[in-house]
Protein backbone atom coordinates (compact mmCIF):
# COMPACT_ATOMS: atom_id res chain seq x y z
CA UNK A 1 0.00 0.00 0.00
CA UNK A 2 2.66 2.63 0.63
CA UNK A 3 4.18 1.94 -2.64
CA UNK A 4 1.03 2.89 -4.22
CA UNK A 5 0.58 6.60 -2.06
CA UNK A 6 4.27 7.46 -3.03
CA UNK A 7 3.33 6.52 -6.49
CA UNK A 8 0.29 8.75 -6.44
CA UNK A 9 2.13 11.38 -4.35
CA UNK A 10 5.15 11.72 -7.11
CA UNK A 11 2.65 12.00 -9.45
CA UNK A 12 0.85 14.64 -8.00
CA UNK A 13 3.96 16.48 -7.45
CA UNK A 14 4.73 15.80 -10.84
CA UNK A 15 1.08 18.28 -11.54
CA UNK A 16 2.22 20.81 -9.03
CA UNK A 17 -0.36 19.84 -6.94
CA UNK A 18 1.72 19.71 -3.62
CA UNK A 19 4.21 22.14 -4.12
CA UNK A 20 1.90 24.93 -2.61
CA UNK A 21 1.57 24.27 1.08
CA UNK A 22 3.67 26.86 2.61
CA UNK A 23 5.98 29.37 1.16
CA UNK A 24 10.22 28.85 2.11
CA UNK A 25 10.89 29.01 5.55
CA UNK A 26 7.22 30.25 7.02
CA UNK A 27 6.13 27.91 9.82
CA UNK A 28 2.97 25.92 9.77
CA UNK A 29 0.16 27.26 10.77
CA UNK A 30 -0.86 25.25 14.54
CA UNK A 31 -4.06 24.48 14.15
CA UNK A 32 -6.69 23.38 16.57
CA UNK A 33 -10.17 21.52 15.43
CA UNK A 34 -13.58 21.48 16.81
CA UNK A 35 -15.82 20.04 15.64
CA UNK A 36 -19.51 17.75 15.84
CA UNK A 37 -18.04 15.20 13.77
CA UNK A 38 -21.27 12.52 14.39
CA UNK A 39 -24.12 14.10 12.06
CA UNK A 40 -23.09 15.53 9.05
CA UNK A 41 -20.08 14.33 7.17
CA UNK A 42 -19.04 17.39 6.11
CA UNK A 43 -16.55 17.11 9.30
CA UNK A 44 -15.12 14.23 8.12
CA UNK A 45 -14.15 15.94 5.00
CA UNK A 46 -13.06 18.71 6.85
CA UNK A 47 -11.11 16.48 8.81
CA UNK A 48 -9.55 14.89 5.40
CA UNK A 49 -8.59 18.32 4.11
CA UNK A 50 -6.86 18.82 7.23
CA UNK A 51 -4.27 15.81 7.15
CA UNK A 52 -3.55 16.89 3.51
CA UNK A 53 -2.66 20.71 4.08
CA UNK A 54 -0.04 18.95 7.32
CA UNK A 55 1.38 16.60 4.59
CA UNK A 56 1.73 19.63 2.50
CA UNK A 57 3.80 21.45 5.32
CA UNK A 58 0.42 24.22 5.38
CA UNK A 59 -0.76 23.62 8.91
CA UNK A 60 -0.21 21.14 12.13
CA UNK A 61 -2.98 19.98 13.84
CA UNK A 62 -2.50 20.18 17.89
CA UNK A 63 -5.71 18.40 18.82
CA UNK A 64 -9.17 17.54 18.17
CA UNK A 65 -11.74 18.72 20.25
CA UNK A 66 -15.82 17.21 20.19
CA UNK A 67 -18.77 19.61 20.74
CA UNK A 68 -21.33 16.45 20.68
CA UNK A 69 -21.69 14.13 23.68
CA UNK A 70 -20.96 10.59 21.77
CA UNK A 71 -18.74 8.13 22.86
CA UNK A 72 -18.18 6.64 18.92
CA UNK A 73 -16.98 10.26 18.14
CA UNK A 74 -13.61 10.68 19.37
CA UNK A 75 -13.22 7.14 18.48
CA UNK A 76 -14.19 7.61 15.09
CA UNK A 77 -11.97 10.67 15.04
CA UNK A 78 -8.68 8.45 16.04
CA UNK A 79 -9.33 6.40 13.31
CA UNK A 80 -9.23 8.71 10.79
CA UNK A 81 -6.07 9.93 12.50
CA UNK A 82 -4.69 6.77 12.70
CA UNK A 83 -5.47 6.35 8.81
CA UNK A 84 -3.72 9.58 7.95
CA UNK A 85 -0.54 8.29 10.11
CA UNK A 86 -1.35 10.45 12.75
CA UNK A 87 -2.94 8.76 15.52
CA UNK A 88 -1.21 10.32 18.20
CA UNK A 89 -2.64 13.63 17.78
CA UNK A 90 -4.77 14.51 21.11
CA UNK A 91 -8.20 14.00 21.30
CA UNK A 92 -10.84 15.59 23.73
CA UNK A 93 -14.35 15.40 24.21
CA UNK A 94 -17.34 17.61 25.55
CA UNK A 95 -19.08 15.08 27.86
CA UNK A 96 -21.85 15.24 29.62
CA UNK A 97 -24.04 18.24 29.63
CA UNK A 98 -22.87 18.68 25.54
CA UNK A 99 -25.17 18.05 22.92
CA UNK A 100 -26.47 14.25 22.30
CA UNK A 101 -26.69 12.79 19.01
CA UNK A 102 -26.53 10.11 16.80
CA UNK A 103 -24.30 9.34 13.74
CA UNK A 104 -24.60 7.39 10.99
CA UNK A 105 -21.11 6.82 10.19
CA UNK A 106 -19.75 6.70 13.79
CA UNK A 107 -20.36 2.71 13.13
CA UNK A 108 -17.00 2.72 11.13
CA UNK A 109 -14.57 3.28 14.21
CA UNK A 110 -16.30 -0.66 14.92
CA UNK A 111 -16.04 -1.99 11.81
CA UNK A 112 -13.96 -5.44 10.90
CA UNK A 113 -13.15 -7.02 8.01
CA UNK A 114 -12.09 -10.97 8.93
CA UNK A 115 -12.18 -10.23 12.40
CA UNK A 116 -9.63 -7.47 12.13
CA UNK A 117 -10.55 -3.71 12.41
CA UNK A 118 -11.39 -1.87 9.27
CA UNK A 119 -9.78 1.53 10.44
CA UNK A 120 -7.58 0.77 13.45
CA UNK A 121 -7.03 2.86 16.48
CA UNK A 122 -6.29 2.46 19.81
CA UNK A 123 -8.49 5.21 21.59
CA UNK A 124 -11.13 3.97 24.35
CA UNK A 125 -11.61 6.72 26.33
CA UNK A 126 -11.01 10.67 26.05
CA UNK A 127 -10.40 13.12 28.18
CA UNK A 128 -12.29 17.02 28.58
CA UNK A 129 -11.97 19.47 25.80
CA UNK A 130 -11.40 22.06 27.79
CA UNK A 131 -8.41 20.58 29.33
CA UNK A 132 -7.09 19.20 26.00
CA UNK A 133 -7.38 22.63 24.76
CA UNK A 134 -5.17 25.04 27.80
CA UNK A 135 -2.94 22.20 27.27
CA UNK A 136 -2.47 22.51 23.57
CA UNK A 137 -2.50 26.36 23.75
CA UNK A 138 -0.12 26.71 26.59
CA UNK A 139 2.36 24.51 24.54
CA UNK A 140 2.71 26.89 21.85
CA UNK A 141 4.24 30.20 21.12
CA UNK A 142 2.13 33.74 21.40
CA UNK A 143 -0.32 34.15 18.85
CA UNK A 144 0.50 31.39 16.77
CA UNK A 145 -2.75 29.51 16.68
CA UNK A 146 -5.65 29.27 14.58
CA UNK A 147 -8.87 27.45 15.69
CA UNK A 148 -11.34 26.19 13.10
CA UNK A 149 -14.86 25.51 15.21
CA UNK A 150 -17.11 23.73 12.65
CA UNK A 151 -19.44 22.49 15.44
CA UNK A 152 -21.44 24.00 18.48
CA UNK A 153 -19.39 26.45 20.58
CA UNK A 154 -19.68 24.06 23.80
CA UNK A 155 -15.90 23.57 24.42
CA UNK A 156 -15.13 26.68 23.14
CA UNK A 157 -17.55 28.78 25.65
CA UNK A 158 -16.33 26.47 28.55
CA UNK A 159 -12.80 27.70 27.49
CA UNK A 160 -13.30 31.43 28.06
CA UNK A 161 -14.67 30.14 31.43
CA UNK A 162 -11.61 28.24 32.56
CA UNK A 163 -9.57 29.18 35.36
CA UNK A 164 -5.71 29.49 35.93
CA UNK A 165 -4.52 25.87 36.68
CA UNK A 166 -1.63 23.61 36.81
CA UNK A 167 -1.43 24.03 33.41
CA UNK A 168 -1.36 27.53 32.40
CA UNK A 169 -1.56 30.58 34.72
CA UNK A 170 -3.72 32.28 32.71
CA UNK A 171 -7.30 32.42 32.74
CA UNK A 172 -9.03 30.74 29.57
CA UNK A 173 -9.64 34.39 28.28
CA UNK A 174 -6.48 35.35 28.83
CA UNK A 175 -5.31 32.33 27.27
CA UNK A 176 -6.83 32.46 23.93
CA UNK A 177 -5.57 36.41 23.46
CA UNK A 178 -1.87 35.74 24.35
CA UNK A 179 -2.16 32.09 21.90
CA UNK A 180 -4.84 32.48 19.45
CA UNK A 181 -3.98 34.45 16.19
CA UNK A 182 -7.73 34.40 15.08
CA UNK A 183 -10.98 32.34 15.02
CA UNK A 184 -12.41 31.23 11.89
CA UNK A 185 -16.09 29.16 12.88
CA UNK A 186 -18.74 27.50 10.86
CA UNK A 187 -21.98 29.35 12.36
CA UNK A 188 -24.33 31.33 11.10
CA UNK A 189 -26.15 33.14 8.26
CA UNK A 190 -25.16 36.30 6.96
CA UNK A 191 -26.54 36.30 3.32
CA UNK A 192 -30.59 35.62 3.01
CA UNK A 193 -31.35 31.87 2.33
CA UNK A 194 -34.12 30.86 -0.28
CA UNK A 195 -35.51 34.23 0.68
CA UNK A 196 -35.32 34.10 4.66
CA UNK A 197 -33.54 36.84 6.01
CA UNK A 198 -33.49 35.41 9.46
CA UNK A 199 -32.40 32.12 8.90
CA UNK A 200 -31.45 30.01 12.15
CA UNK A 201 -27.98 28.21 11.48
CA UNK A 202 -28.02 24.79 12.87
CA UNK A 203 -24.92 24.80 14.53
CA UNK A 204 -25.85 28.08 16.67
CA UNK A 205 -29.39 26.67 18.01
CA UNK A 206 -28.50 23.58 19.21
CA UNK A 207 -26.24 25.40 21.40
CA UNK A 208 -27.46 28.97 22.13
CA UNK A 209 -25.99 30.18 25.08
CA UNK A 210 -22.55 29.00 24.59
CA UNK A 211 -22.51 30.42 21.05
CA UNK A 212 -23.84 34.15 22.39
CA UNK A 213 -20.82 33.80 25.16
CA UNK A 214 -18.65 32.99 22.52
CA UNK A 215 -19.16 35.81 19.92
CA UNK A 216 -19.59 38.52 23.64
CA UNK A 217 -16.41 37.25 25.41
CA UNK A 218 -13.58 35.87 22.39
CA UNK A 219 -10.28 38.30 22.44
CA UNK A 220 -9.33 38.02 19.20
CA UNK A 221 -10.93 38.12 15.09
CA UNK A 222 -13.52 36.02 14.12
CA UNK A 223 -14.29 34.94 10.58
CA UNK A 224 -17.74 33.41 10.31
CA UNK A 225 -18.34 30.86 7.25
CA UNK A 226 -22.06 31.28 6.95
CA UNK A 227 -24.40 28.66 6.09
CA UNK A 228 -24.80 30.51 2.85
CA UNK A 229 -21.35 30.03 1.96
CA UNK A 230 -21.17 26.21 2.03
CA UNK A 231 -24.37 25.65 0.72
CA UNK A 232 -23.50 27.24 -2.32
CA UNK A 233 -20.50 24.89 -2.44
CA UNK A 234 -21.87 21.29 -3.25
CA UNK A 235 -19.48 18.54 -2.88
CA UNK A 236 -19.67 16.40 -6.27
CA UNK A 237 -20.71 12.98 -5.61
CA UNK A 238 -18.49 11.71 -8.46
CA UNK A 239 -15.56 12.86 -6.20
CA UNK A 240 -16.84 10.37 -3.84
CA UNK A 241 -17.53 7.36 -6.53
CA UNK A 242 -13.85 8.12 -8.64
CA UNK A 243 -11.23 9.82 -6.10
CA UNK A 244 -10.95 7.65 -3.13
CA UNK A 245 -10.24 4.04 -5.25
CA UNK A 246 -6.76 4.07 -4.16
CA UNK A 247 -7.35 2.00 -1.15
CA UNK A 248 -9.68 -0.63 -1.08
CA UNK A 249 -11.74 1.42 2.59
CA UNK A 250 -11.53 4.78 2.71
CA UNK A 251 -13.18 6.55 6.02
CA UNK A 252 -14.16 10.23 4.03
CA UNK A 253 -15.75 8.10 1.67
CA UNK A 254 -17.86 5.38 3.55
CA UNK A 255 -19.17 8.33 5.51
CA UNK A 256 -20.59 10.21 3.09
CA UNK A 257 -22.34 7.25 1.86
CA UNK A 258 -23.49 6.17 5.13
CA UNK A 259 -24.64 9.59 5.40
CA UNK A 260 -26.57 10.14 2.67
CA UNK A 261 -25.62 7.60 -0.61
CA UNK A 262 -24.78 9.38 -4.02
CA UNK A 263 -26.13 10.69 -5.49
CA UNK A 264 -25.80 13.22 -3.77
CA UNK A 265 -24.02 16.39 -3.81
CA UNK A 266 -23.27 17.82 -0.07
CA UNK A 267 -22.76 21.27 1.00
CA UNK A 268 -19.50 21.91 2.12
CA UNK A 269 -20.20 24.09 5.35
CA UNK A 270 -16.75 22.82 7.53
CA UNK A 271 -14.30 22.74 4.74
CA UNK A 272 -14.53 26.31 3.75
CA UNK A 273 -13.55 27.46 7.30
CA UNK A 274 -10.99 25.27 7.62
CA UNK A 275 -10.01 26.43 4.26
CA UNK A 276 -9.81 29.71 5.75
CA UNK A 277 -8.25 29.29 8.66
CA UNK A 278 -4.98 27.60 7.43
CA UNK A 279 -4.97 29.52 4.12
CA UNK A 280 -6.42 32.73 4.52
CA UNK A 281 -3.95 34.80 2.13
CA UNK A 282 -4.89 32.83 -0.50
CA UNK A 283 -7.58 34.91 -1.98
CA UNK A 284 -9.98 32.08 -2.00
CA UNK A 285 -12.76 34.30 -0.41
CA UNK A 286 -13.14 37.90 0.11
CA UNK A 287 -14.00 39.29 3.42
CA UNK A 288 -17.15 41.30 5.11
CA UNK A 289 -16.08 44.54 6.77
CA UNK A 290 -15.34 44.81 10.50
CA UNK A 291 -18.18 44.36 12.36
CA UNK A 292 -19.86 43.06 15.46
CA UNK A 293 -21.78 39.77 15.49
CA UNK A 294 -24.68 39.20 18.05
CA UNK A 295 -26.55 35.72 18.84
CA UNK A 296 -29.94 36.72 19.71
CA UNK A 297 -32.41 34.23 21.92
CA UNK A 298 -33.84 32.44 19.01
CA UNK A 299 -30.18 31.59 17.60
CA UNK A 300 -30.04 34.43 14.71
CA UNK A 301 -27.05 35.93 14.19
CA UNK A 302 -27.00 39.38 14.07
CA UNK A 303 -23.97 41.40 12.50
CA UNK A 304 -23.77 45.34 12.43
CA UNK A 305 -20.80 46.52 10.76
CA UNK A 306 -18.43 48.50 12.99
CA UNK A 307 -14.68 49.41 11.91
CA UNK A 308 -13.49 48.68 15.38
CA UNK A 309 -15.36 45.62 15.34
CA UNK A 310 -13.20 41.79 16.00
CA UNK A 311 -15.93 39.56 13.67
CA UNK A 312 -15.66 39.02 9.92
CA UNK A 313 -17.85 36.67 7.47
CA UNK A 314 -16.36 34.89 4.21
CA UNK A 315 -17.86 36.39 0.39
CA UNK A 316 -17.83 34.57 -2.54
CA UNK A 317 -18.01 37.08 -4.92
CA UNK A 318 -18.73 35.31 -8.33
CA UNK A 319 -19.14 32.10 -9.69
CA UNK A 320 -15.16 32.07 -10.67
CA UNK A 321 -13.94 31.96 -7.54
CA UNK A 322 -16.80 29.70 -6.16
CA UNK A 323 -15.29 26.77 -9.37
CA UNK A 324 -12.10 27.51 -7.64
CA UNK A 325 -12.59 26.96 -3.65
CA UNK A 326 -14.65 24.13 -5.15
CA UNK A 327 -11.57 22.32 -7.24
CA UNK A 328 -9.21 23.09 -3.98
CA UNK A 329 -11.96 21.17 -1.39
CA UNK A 330 -12.12 18.29 -3.80
CA UNK A 331 -8.59 18.16 -4.55
CA UNK A 332 -7.56 18.33 -0.81
CA UNK A 333 -10.15 16.13 0.28
CA UNK A 334 -9.57 13.35 -1.93
CA UNK A 335 -5.70 13.84 -1.57
CA UNK A 336 -3.93 10.26 -0.79
CA UNK A 337 -1.76 10.14 2.94
CA UNK A 338 1.35 11.24 2.39
CA UNK A 339 3.97 8.64 2.87
CA UNK A 340 5.73 10.40 5.43
CA UNK A 341 2.65 10.61 7.35
CA UNK A 342 1.83 6.75 6.69
CA UNK A 343 5.70 6.41 8.83
CA UNK A 344 4.47 8.31 11.81
CA UNK A 345 6.62 10.91 10.38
Amino acid sequence: MRAVWKTLIAGAALLGLLGDGAAPGAEPVGLIFDTDICGDCDDVLALGMIHSLQSRGACRLLAVTVTVDNDKAPQFVDAVNTFYGRGEIPIGVVGKGGVVENGKYLVLADQKDDGRPRYPHDLTTAPAAVTVLRKALAAQPDQSVVIAQVGFSTNLAQLLDSPPDAISPLSGVDLVKAKVRFLSLMAGAFEPIEGNKRYLEYNVVKDVPSCAKLVEKWPTEMVFSGFEIGISLPYPATSIERDYGYVAHHPLAEAYILYIPPPHNRPTWDLTSVLYAIQPDRGYFDLSKPGDVTVEKDGFTKYVENPKGRSRFLVLPDDARRARVLEALVQLSSQPPCPRAEAGK
